[in-house]
Formats: C-alpha cells, sequence, structure tokens
C-alpha cells in the first residue's frame, strides 16, 4: 500500500549568539575587517627572504647580516605611511618590530642587535609611524617574533644543530626568556599597541615561552591589548595565513594575514602583483565569513613604498570608500547555499549585503529567504532595483526564490554591492523542500 510520507521543514533563524557581540575589547577588532601589514627590515637590502634567508640556507648568516650596513630609511616618511593606509580604508596596522633575524626597529635596551644601533637609520622607527596612525584613529599593532635565530642564547633549530638543546642547558634558555620578555615589556611600555601579532611560537611548547606569563604581561600593562592566536593557546582571535578556509573558522574573531605579491618583504624580482579586483574579491569573501584582512606591504630599505602596492591600497581604498557601511561594522552573511557569492549582514541582522563580481548582470538570486524583502539597493550609489518572488506557494512554509535584477549600468569598476532591506532581522529557511 502506498503511503503518503510529510517531511516537515527544518527553520533557521540567523542569532547574533553566535556572532561577536560588540560588548568586550574585542570589539573594535570584530568592526575593523581591514588592517595593513608591515614587514620592514634589513632583509628589504638585498631584498631577500625575511630571516628565512639563511634559516634555508639561500645565504650565509654572515652574508643576511652585512644588510645591517645598507639600511637607511633614508626617505622614511611614516606620515605618508598613514596617510595611505588611512586612504586604503584600513582601520589597524601592524609592524614587524622585531622579526627572527633579531633586529628590532627600535633602540632596544635588552640588547644591542637593532636599527638604532646597528644601521646607518640610526633612529626609533615605530614612535613616529605609531603616532601617525594615532593621528589618524588608526589602531596599532606590534608584530614580534618569539624566536631569535641570531641571539647567541637561543637553542638550535631545525637546520642549525650547533647550538644547545634547551634540556641540556635550562639555565641559557632561561637568558633567552628573559631577554625576549624583555623586549615585549619595552614595547608595551614604549608604545602601548592596542594589538600583539606573536609569530614562531611553533618551535616550542607553550610551557617553555611561558606563554601565560606572557599574556598576563601584556595585559598587566594594558588590559584592552588583544593578541594573536601564535602564543601557543594564549591569544584571542585565529590568524590563517596566505590560503583563504575554505570552512569558516570556528572561531568568532579571525583574520586573513596575505601578501599583495609572493613574499612579505620587499624583493623586486617578485613581480606577482594580486591585482586590485583579486584583492577585492579576496577581502569580500574574508568579510562574508566574518574574518579580517591582513594585508602586507614590504617597503624598500630606504622607506619608499613600491609603487604596484600603493596602486593596489588606493584602489581598495577607492572601493571601500564607495561600500563602506556593507563592510565595516558588519557581521557574517549568509550561510552557504543562500546566494552564489559573498554577503554581509548588519549589526542588527535587517540589512542584507549581496557582493558580486564586476559586469555581472541580469537576475541574481537569493534562496530561503523568509524575511520579507522592502526595498533593494545599489551601494554607492542609492539606484533602487526591482525585485520578485518565484515559486512561493501560499499554503507551504517553504519560502520563494528572490531575484534582482543587475543591469550593466551599475556595475562598479571591481565589485558591485547591493543592500536588501528586510522587514526585520533576517530569518531563513534551512530545510529540504516541502513534501515527498
Amino acid at each position: 500500500m502506498n503511503k503518503l510520507i510529510v517531511i516537515l521543514p527544518i527553520l533557521y533563524c540567523t542569532s547574533l549568539a553566535a556572532q561577536p557581540d560588540g560588548n568586550d575589547k574585542m570589539s573594535w577588532f570584530a568592526d575593523a575587517r581591514l588592517g595593513i601589514f608591515i614587514h620592514w627590515g634589513i632583509y628589504a637590502v638585498d631584498g631577500v627572504d625575511e630571516s628565512w634567508a639563511f634559516y634555508n640556507k639561500k645565504m650565509s648568516h654572515a652574508a643576511y647580516m652585512k644588510q645591517l650596513n645598507g639600511f637607511t630609511a633614508n626617505h622614511y616618511n611614516p606620515e605618508a605611511w598613514a596617510e595611505l593606509i588611512k586612504e586604503s580604508g584600513a582601520r589597524y596596522s601592524v609592524i614587524t618590530t622585531k622579526h627572527h633575524d633579531g633586529v628590532a626597529l627600535y633602540d632596544s635596551k635588552a640588547g644591542p642587535l637593532n636599527v638604532v644601533k646597528s644601521t646607518p637609520a640610526k633612529r626609533d622607527l615605530l614612535n613616529p609611524f605609531y603616532d601617525a596612525l594615532r593621528k589618524r584613529n588608526i589602531r596599532t599593532g606590534a608584530y614580534f617574533s618569539l624566536i631569535d635565530w641570531t641571539h647567541r642564547d637561543y637553542p638550535a633549530f631545525t637546520k642549525d644543530s650547533t647550538r644547545y638543546a634547551v634540556a641540556n642547558d635550562p639555565q641559557r634558555w632561561q637568558r633567552f626568556r628573559n631577554f625576549f620578555q624583555a623586549q615585549i615589556g619595552e614595547i608595551s611600555t614604549l608604545y602601548k599597541p592596542d594589538l600583539f601579532w606573536f609569530d614562531g611560537d611553533w618551535e616550542h611548547p607553550a610551557e617553555a615561552w611561558e606563554a601565560k606569563k606572557v599574556r598576563e604581561q601584556i595585559l598587566n600593562a594594558n588590559p584592552n591589548a588583544i593578541i594573536n592566536g601564535r602564543l601557543q593557546g594564549y591569544g584571542d582571535y585565529e590568524t590563517p595565513e596566505q590560503n583563504f578556509p575554505v570552512e569558516k573558522p570556528a572561531s568568532p574573531y579571525w583574520e586573513l594575514c596575505m601578501t599583495i605579491n609572493n613574499n612579505w618583504g620587499y624583493q623586486p624580482s617578485d613581480q606577482n602583483w594580486k591585482t586590485p579586483y583579486e584583492i577585492i574579491t579576496i577581502f569580500a569573501d574574508v568579510i562574508s565569513y566574518g574574518g579580517n584582512l591582513l594585508l602586507d606591504i614590504g617597503p624598500k630599505e630606504d622607506g619608499t613604498i613600491p609603487p604596484e602596492q600603493v596602486h593596489v591600497l588606493k584602489e581598495l581604498g577607492r572601493w571601500n570608500q564607495k561600500h563602506e557601511a556593507a563592510i565595516f561594522g558588519t557581521r557574517a552573511g549568509l550561510p552557504n547555499g543562500h546566494f552564489y557569492g559573498p554577503t554581509t549582514l548588519s549589526k542588527d541582522s535587517a540589512t542584507l549585503y549581496l557582493f558580486i563580481p564586476a559586469k555581472t548582470s541580469g537576475p541574481v538570486m537569493i534562496k530561503g529567504l523568509k524575511s520579507k524583502v522592502t526595498t533593494v539597493k545599489v551601494v554607492g550609489t542609492n539606484t533602487v532595483l526591482s525585485h520578485k518572488i518565484v515559486g512561493k506557494i501560499s499554503w507551504s512554509p517553504v519560502p520563494g526564490l528572490v531575484y534582482i535584477d543587475v543591469p550593466s549600468s551599475v556595475h562598479d569598476d571591481y565589485v558591485t554591492v547591493l543592500e536588501v532591506k528586510l522587514d526585520g532581522p533576517v530569518s531563513l529557511y534551512r530545510g529540504r523542500g516541502g513534501l515527498h
């Protein structure tokens, strides 16, 4: 005997509880969406891999350190740097205070290896930059390498077996811990960064780094400081590198750090520049997942920023300015399957933003939207677009499909953004259809 089986639909409403609540010290980070990373150091003199050049045996350590003699910073203009960062739309910037090579960009009293004592630059490069950022209401970040492959008390690393092992000389390791923690204390006291961006934690476990103590040291100096996820479990947010995560990271706070070409520091041989379109589409995907993009630039040794990097930041800034409402202060958009492209939501979840690659014309479609659409506009132009509902059956809880016609006349040069106003907080259908 044939039976009619009714499959009850699964209803789903988005909940702000799963998103950043904006009530803690992470709220500025959740709203920021874009930061500019700066890798600057002696490696820009010869245009080689930052620290990794000697680690990977591309050159000797001695040859690498000779670059100290050529690091001048004689065209360094921190005000111009900060103004470019502001123009890009970024809300924060992170600079390398010290990379794995051990060369600090300030006058560290904990050790002699820094640009003030050891290079022709002969000045603190951090303080004027942080001052310039703060004048423009841009948050400050300090990259700091826990490892120091030049320091005499740092133990053996993977490609150098000539040094000691921690277990064989704990007193020597303690001297190194005292050194790097003293430098963290200097940075906390001198510059009071809003964010600490650690690197290199992979070489030792949390106990060896005294990661808990380091976190407490930072927060005792500045309770509102936030810390990236590279402190062996004692950070505040995840930091995937270079490759975009296919699955949304589990943490409500995360950041993709990425280069404009293939390298972090200045390398004139690397001309594989990402285009503004590529950066903008990557950025749209990041914010659709509720994350931030930390986009890197690598200045030359004299402090000038390569024109290809300036071009990308300016074009990104032009697009950001036009579409600001859909980017900054928004939250992760619709779950996968509802729209073929990136989306974001306003904090009250009542405005949906759709990101559409340039030159996409004709109808675009939203699936499973239970909320009523009140208006559709093109962000940056306020052009009103028509929409229609297709396939809605009066007796079924399954919503119809929302089709929006996008004419070529409203195309952005890179990515067009639509503002979809709803009659209340977004409500979605997540079931498998009607009767079967």
